[in-house]
């Protein structure tokens, strides 16, 4: 029942309203009663003494005793509203209007009495019951016989225990059933009003909430747009919502490179499958001939068969080493360990190694080192192992008289390293997946040796360091290679 937002506001605003109600029951009632005190004796404030004047109750200078009991018995009769009191200037009860049997006190505070008299106390001033222990009440009081020759007090309470019963008889009949019509109505008017205005608040989020719900049963593919408010005038449950749209935008996104990774697993393992199979099935083969034909073969078809074997061995530890460093970069468990490096002595370094090999295919190798070239911040073994296969690369797809140029040059806060051949070239075609773990162009001469892993992993270290790595190739012309890596911050 309370498991919505709707649900929950509707019970905190029903018993806000109850509350509300309670509070205001109480503070009108005692508001009410203070105003009636008040009032009356306001109203009835000179009673003591009107009585005394016009029941003759001081005759020459002293209280008449029996004048006062008929006033007391008249009283009683005409007017049950008000008890009348006699003390003495103590405060002791001497005699009384009202039935001795209903008379608890015989003696009453004498400060509210002093400070009615001196008339400077804030009306209502309330007095003891004597009907009471602890009850207090609206009085009149006046000096007998005279302020001149006081014995005692002629207390007069105004509220009497007849008038409590006459008044707590209408009170309950019909100020009760008014109030408690008023303030019935005042709260299902506002909690109507309230339902209304809390179903207007939670609309969107039930909205939002139905969209999230959608999404989820979707399996997190099918997503439709919350709002197209602009940040700028949308309100929390607005901001909410475009929140939602972002991060169903980015779930979905992920969901469809996770399945576009996983088309990348297929086929990556089926194509190590494939370079894994080439190299295994030839030395398995070469291995049977030189099992089953070991009498036949001369020494030289043997020395043969055992270096066709290791070739093939060599090539299959290569290109398991390759898929070992491709994974680790694809995990990040490598990180550069970057350390300030001179980049032309690194790439002269490259070229001395690969020197022979050049030499051999007869391909020149060009270093532009006519501008100066600053250090570098990377993992020198890394970016070493970038040039290896960007040079090596270039110097397989050249002809015999080619040349492959590498240059050096600064752009802004890097350093870029441009190795040019003029070989086959790539079709344009082939150029968006030529970073690809096993892409092998449809213009690239395979020469057996490579599994088309060098650029993947040249392009994974470079990410690694932030930088980039770009081609462009023209058919027949050759390819350009080029990447970058920060310059680094020597101190002086």
């Amino acid at each position: 029942m309370f498991r919505t937002l709707y649900a929950r506001l509707a019970v905190v605003l029903i018993l806000l309203l109850a509350a509300i109600g309670l509070l205001y029951t109480f503070l009108s009632t005692s508001a009410t009663r203070l105003y009636l005190q008040e009032l009356n004796q306001r109203f009835n404030r000179d009673l003591a003494r009107d009585l005394v004047a016009d029941r003759n109750l001081v005759a020459e200078g002293k209280l008449d005793k029996e004048a006062l009991k008929e006033t007391f018995h008249q009283y009683m009769v005409i007017n049950p509203s008000i008890e009348i009191y006699l003390l003495d200037l103590e405060g002791t009860l001497l005699s009384y209007s009202a039935d001795p049997g209903k008379v608890k006190r015989k003696h009453v505070s004498l400060a509210p009495i002093e400070a009615f008299l001196r008339d400077d106390g804030e009306l209502p001033l309330l007095g003891d019951d004597p009907r009471s222990h602890d009850r207090r009440k609206a009085f009149s009081v006046t000096i007998v016989p005279s302020a001149e020759n006081p014995q005692g007090y002629l207390y007069v309470v105004l509220r009497g225990e007849e008038f409590d019963s006459a008044e707590q008889i209408i009170w309950e009949s019909y100020f009760v059933r008014m109030s408690g019509l008023a303030v019935a109505g005042s709260l299902i008017f506002g909690l109507l009003a309230g339902l209304l205005i809390f179903r207007l608040l939670t609309r969107r989020l039930q909205h939002l909430s139905v969209m999230m719900a959608g999404f989820q049963k979707s399996n997190f593919t099918a997503h439709l747009p919350y709002s197209r408010k602009k940040p700028a005038t949308a309100d929390e449950i607005d901001r909410l919502g475009l929140t939602f749209d972002h991060m169903a935008e980015k779930i979905s996104h992920q969901i469809d490179q996770l399945k576009e990774k996983d088309a990348q697993r297929r086929e990556l393992v089926a194509q190590v499958s494939h370079d894994l199979r080439t190299p295994l099935a030839s030395i398995q083969g070469y291995l049977e001939s030189l099992q089953l034909k070991e009498k036949e073969l001369s020494a030289e078809e043997r020395a043969k068969y055992i270096a066709i074997i290791l070739r093939q061995s060599r090539q299959l530890t290569h290109l398991v080493s390759e898929l070992f460093e491709l994974a680790k970069l694809d995990a990040r468990e490598t990180q550069p360990h970057c350390e300030a490096f001179s980049l032309a002595e690194l790439v002269q370094d490259v070229i001395q190694k690969v020197s022979l090999k050049a030499s051999e295919k007869g391909v020149r190798l060009l270093l532009d080192t006519t501008r100066s070239t600053p250090f570098v911040s990377a993992d020198i073994a890394l970016i070493e192992r970038v040039l290896d296969n960007l040079i090596e690369n270039a110097l397989n797809h050249s002809d015999e008289g080619g040349r492959v140029l590498i240059s050096l040059n600064q752009r802004g806060g890097n350093a870029i390293v441009s190795v040019k051949d003029r070989g086959s070239g790539i079709s344009s075609s082939d150029l968006p997946y030529i970073f690809d773990p096993f892409f092998q162009c449809g213009s690239r001469v395979d020469t057996g040796n490579h599994a088309g892993l060098g650029l993947a992993i040249a392009k994974r270290i470079i990410d690694l360091h932030n930088g980039k790595i770009s081609v462009s190739s023209d058919p027949d012309r050759g390819t350009l290679f080029c990447f970058s890596l920060p310059i680094a911050v020597l101190s002086a």
